[in-house]
This record gives C-alpha cells, structure tokens and sequence, in this order.
C-alpha cells in the first residue's frame, strides 16, 4: 500500500509540471475614449485590460498600470468599440465571372477563402458579424475555428443556411426549395440544431436572382408566421431578406427581428417598423456608386447591373425616410467588410452613406456598434468600451463622432484583449 506521503507527492506532481496560467494584463494608454452612448470623450485615458476583458478605465494617473503590464501607446487617437458589420458573407458567390470561377469549389477550398476572408475583416476594424445565409455549413466551421483559437476572425452570430422557396430569391432554376409552413418550420430548426442563432427567411425577390420582383411579397403569409413562431419558440432571432412593404408588414406584424435591404419600403411600413422595434439592416453601399467598381471587377453581367441600378434610387429614399422616422438602423453591408469603395472599406463607406442620408455622425458610430450589439442581444458583453466588456477596442487618427470619415483611418485594432492590427507608430 502506498504511503500517504507518496499519494500526496503524486497529487501535487501534476501542479509542479504545469503551474496555473497568470492573467494577461494590458494597458491602453493616451487614447482619448468615446463614450458610445453620450459621444462624451474621455481624454488621455487608460484602458485596463485583464484577459480578455477590460477592467478599468480612467484618466492617465487615476488609473493603476500593474507592474509588468504590456504598455500599448495609444497617445493622440480616438478609442472607439471594435465596429460591428450585420449583413456579411464570408462565402460570397455573385452571378457573373465570380459565380463561373467558384462553380467547382470544394468545401475546403470554400472554408479556406471563408478564413481568409473573416481575418481580413477582423483587420478592417470589424470584431463582430453576423453571417444571415450561407451555404455548405461553411459558417459553423469557421466560427468554431475562430472560437477554438486556431484562426483569426470576428465574433460570429450565424443564421446557418438562408430559407428560400421554389422560385424564389436564392433559388435556382428548376429546383425545389422549402414551400409551404412545415418544410419551412423544418429546416428552421435544422439551422437552430446546428448551431444558428438567427434565422434568415427570404420573402421577396432580390437582386442577386434572375426572377420574382424585389419589391414583390414571394413568401406567403402563412409561412412567414410559421418560421418566426417556430424560430423564437427555440430562443433564436429572425431575420428577413425583403423589398417588398407587403411581405415586410407580414413579417413585422409576425415579430421578425430584422428586415435586410428594405429597398422598396415605404413611409408606412417604416412607421410600423418603429412602433414595433423591428431593425433594418440596410446594406444601402450595394446600390449606391461606391460599389460600381466591385461589380465590374468580379464580372456582373447586365441583367444583374440592370437591376442593381434600377433598385439603387429608390433604396436611398427608403434609408432617408427609415431615418427620418427614426427606425431602428444597425450596420450591414451585403459586401465582405472589408472589400474596397470609395478609397475605403465597405464598412466605413457605409456608415458614411448613413451620415450623408441623414444621420449625424455621432448617430453613424452607433450604428456601426452599440445598435449592432442590441439588435444582438449582446450588449452586455460587446459594443462599447466599459468595465467588465470584452476589449474589442479600435483607434482611429481622429475623433469619429465630428467626422465618419474617421473609419477610414484605422491606426490599432484590438479584440478581447488581443492586438491584430497595429499602426500606432506610423
């Protein structure tokens, strides 16, 4: 039998060979930091980072930098929450030449770009996503990556595969999709069994397909109410691909969480959407000239460009009258956040188009992070800077709630806690 002497020393041998793991401490100092939700700035402040959340901030000198803590010298830039993007496809396949050169993608050449893709976004000031619809179940793999550590990228809220229907928006010729309540009810909850937080639903035409109007009502009602009472039963949030006013009152009266593009949307419905606390995620840089170069690059053919350009006008007056009325707006982009417009990235430009169709620029920060993250249900951990937050911190050369266009000069990029892009020398 052995000794109690020999159990114990076999007890603490595991201890000694492996010692308990000390806290990463980092300190952001200099920075001046916006508060989100005033637009007050705290100048020449420290930002305390435990781990992966922050824990203090303060003016430098109130605030206590332990010993041994990384310094990251934030000195003479504007710290803002890491931006937030709620309409992203990392796999994006778009008819034209980029649809004829993706055709044979193997799944693992789809989770290779979809990586790549996600660390270029996360480099572009984006910490947080929400993928609406992808395809292969590429979206649950990535993520899992992300969170297991293996790869960089965002946060990533996920609706799994979109729910089309026969004929319908992201639908393909000849094939059959969902139709009718229960096909539909099913596959929301295969999306949910397999991970999904949100489900996407389409229920008007789109641009992207050759057929159905856009601003037509595609879905039936009956469906619609079947997958957003099948989706909130199981705790998960609906989102809606529409341009249609009809299908979108269906949809706001089911309780939908968010309406995507909402290019034909009118005053009325708008108003409902208000009254009800429904979001729009309006994605506006994709029929707007800043992306006109992106779509001569990856080959669009005419048809597609015919009803870009058509849509392009009357989508700008609904984001003018969506905030006018004061709807509820979080930012997406229905582009990769990081692809280039304008001299700049998706995302900045969109914000940008929010300030030019009405919002102030204080209004545009906002819905590039703290609307994202409570249309998310996840304020409390992402969307602006505050103790016991996730440090998803992004410095900008200058002070974004004056002028948007400060996103187009991202000097640091921090999430939780980690650095991933750093120019602050520069």
């Amino acid at each position: 039998m052995k000794s109690v002497r020999t159990l114990w020393f076999a007890m603490l041998m595991p201890l000694l060979a492996s010692p308990v793991a000390l806290a990463e401490l980092r300190a952001v100092v200099g920075g001046n930091v916006v508060d989100i939700s005033s637009g007050d700035i705290l100048k020449d402040a420290v930002v305390l980072v435990e781990d992966e959340r922050i824990t203090a901030i303060g003016r430098r000198g109130e605030v206590n930098v332990p010993e041994g803590a990384d310094r990251v010298d934030a000195s003479g830039t504007w710290l803002i929450p890491g931006l937030m993007n709620m309409h992203v496809h990392l796999g994006l396949i778009l008819p034209g030449k980029m649809e004829a050169e993706l055709a044979n993608e193997s799944s693992g050449a789809l989770a290779l770009r979809m990586m790549a893709n996600a660390q270029g976004a996360l480099e572009a000031g984006v910490t947080t996503i929400r993928m609406p619809g992808e395809h292969a179940r590429g979206d649950m793999a990535v993520k899992a990556a992300i969170e297991h550590g293996d790869y960089v990228g965002p946060r990533i809220f996920s609706a799994g595969e979109y729910l089309a229907i026969t004929g319908g928006h992201g639908s393909a010729p000849g094939e059959t999709f969902a139709d009718g309540p229960y096909e539909l009810i099913k596959k929301a909850r295969r999306e949910i069994s397999r991970g999904a937080s949100w489900v996407k639903i389409l229920i008007s035409g789109g641009i992207a397909t050759d057929g159905g109007g856009i601003a037509e009502p595609l879905m039936t009602p009956e469906e619609i109410n079947a997958v957003v009472d099948a989706a909130h039963r199981f705790g998960a949030k609906v989102a809606a691909h529409s341009g249609s006013s009809i299908a979108t009152d269906v949809a706001v009266d089911a309780g939908v969480d968010s309406i995507e593009h909402g290019y034909f949307l009118d005053r009325d419905i708008l108003r409902k959407m208000k009254k009800q606390g429904t979001w729009l995620v309006p994605t506006i840089v994709v029929s707007q000239p800043a992306s006109e170069p992106f779509f001569t690059r990856i080959g669009s053919p005419d048809w597609y460009l015919e009803r870009r350009n058509s849509t392009g006008e009357e989508h700008w007056k609904m984001l003018q009258t969506a905030i006018n009325e004061g709807v509820n707006i979080a930012l997406g982009t229905d582009q990769l956040p990081q692809e280039p417009n304008d001299g700049t990235t998706a995302t900045a430009r969109e914000a940008q188009y929010y300030v030019e169709a009405g919002m102030s620029h204080m209004e545009a920060l906002q819905a590039a992070t703290i609307q994202p993250a409570r249309m998310l249900g996840a304020d409390a951990d992402i969307g602006s800077l505050e103790v016991g937050k996730y440090a998803d911190i992004v410095a900008l050369s200058s002070d974004p709630t004056r002028d948007i266009k400060a996103l187009r000069d991202i000097r640091m990029v921090m999430k939780g806690g980690e650095v991933y892009r750093n120019e602050l020398a520069r």
